[in-house]
């Protein structure tokens, strides 16, 4: 059942429309307003369809009710309805992001046409917006242990915010899966999710991974080029192994986050920006701050939210949900039937400790999928673990 707004104040205009609209779809909900005011309210309390909006409407108009609905991110399409002196005001609201305009007095077909297309194009956007989730199953995060159900308790607080979020932990623990997880139940998650592992790049190169650079910045500079800030712009930026930056690339990614602006190796050109940074390292920073190889401002900055991933063997009763994951997942990815574990062997993966965390164990699974019985035993785990 569809559920629309019709927000007008002229009461016998509301009646009109209603009866319209219910005459081509009796199952259709609708919900009236007489002023932009009651209007906001429903929106904020109701989960409609669609709305019919006018632009001229006493205590807030339809353009404040736009405004209202594009600040607060809420997907929604918005129909304005136009008197005959409203239509430069009606393609101004297209501008904003209306879904479309109608006039007064409305023509029947183009109502019902408009209200149609509408009703599609939320639905479609709906169901893109669950594909996406589907999607990004990639990236669950598989536990039922104290510390993971902590983990996606704070991750469900803070990933609708801005928050800077500094994530430790060893390596393999799955840092960058916790990373991926805020930006997705995010609302920057349809723009990009910019990832830099800060221990890859040559310390004399971070800088113009980072910031970009110009034309005959250095000598290998032949033409300019955009950094990693300015393609999240938007979305995320995740920099991994925040710990191994250099001193003066710090300094620069202070700038960045206080200013919310860069500039290109070479340039003194600033760029606006418009990005969340989220961080990692496997180091313990506060020491790394103590030794000064590490700026205590920036600290600071990017730990707003800490999150610590613990280790596997700090967690070992969700490894026999892990086991089951890679076995399936592998499954998948390889195009070979899935195997099972016997007790025994589950209980020997238990056991140990692994240094490698995640990483490791997933290693040993696939190598076990590949190399193994059809039911992997303590036979295979002698041989290939």
């Amino acid at each position: 059942m569809a559920k629309i707004l019709i927000a007008e104040d002229e009461a016998s205009i509301r009646r009109v429309l209603k009866n319209i609209l219910t005459e081509e779809d009796s199952r259709f909900e609708i919900f009236e307003a007489k002023d932009g005011e009651e209007a906001i309210r429903i929106i904020e309390s109701e989960k409609l369809d669609t709305v019919l909006c006018d632009i001229k409407m006493p205590k807030k108009d339809g353009v404040e009710v736009l405004n209202f609905v594009r600040e607060q991110a809420i997907d929604l399409p918005i129909i304005m309805i136009s008197g005959h002196g409203d239509i430069d005001t009606a393609v101004e609201t297209m501008k904003m992001g209306a879904f479309d305009y109608i006039s007064k007095p409305p023509d029947l077909n183009r109502l019902l046409n408009t209200i149609r297309i509408a009703l599609s194009h939320n639905d479609l956007h709906r169901q893109n917006k669950t594909l996406r989730k589907k999607v990004s199953k990639k990236f669950t995060m598989i536990g039922e242990s104290d510390a993971i159900e902590q983990i996606k308790t704070i991750i469900k607080k803070v990933a609708p915010t801005d928050a800077r979020v500094l994530i430790t932990g060893q390596n393999g623990t799955g840092k960058e899966l916790v990373a991926n997880w805020l930006h997705e139940q995010s609302d920057r998650d349809k723009k990009p999710f910019v990832e830099v592992n800060c221990a890859a790049i040559p310390s004399e190169l971070i800088e113009s991974e980072l910031f970009g650079h110009v034309k005959g910045a250095f000598t290998s500079a032949n033409k300019d080029r955009a950094g990693k800030f300015e393609a999240a712009d938007g979305g995320t930026l995740f920099l991994d192994e925040i710990g191994d930056m250099s001193l003066k690339a710090q300094a620069k990614v202070l700038r960045a986050l206080q200013e919310h602006k860069i500039q290109r190796v070479g340039s003194d050109k600033d760029i606006k920006v418009d990005v969340r940074v989220i961080t990692a390292t496997n180091k313990n920073l506060k020491e790394e701050i103590e030794a000064a190889h590490f700026r205590e401002d920036l600290y600071h900055r990017l730990a707003v939210i800490l999150i610590d991933v613990p280790a596997l063997k700090d967690r070992k009763s969700d490894i026999p949900l892990l086991v089951d994951y890679f076995l399936t997942t592998i499954s998948k990815e390889q195009g070979v039937k899935t195997k099972t574990v016997s007790q025994k062997a589950l209980k020997i993966l238990t056991n140990h400790d692994w240094p490698g965390n995640i990483r490791e164990l997933r290693n040993v699974i696939e190598r076990l999928m590949i190399l193994g019985k059809q039911e992997i035993d303590e036979e295979d785990m002698r041989l290939y673990f």
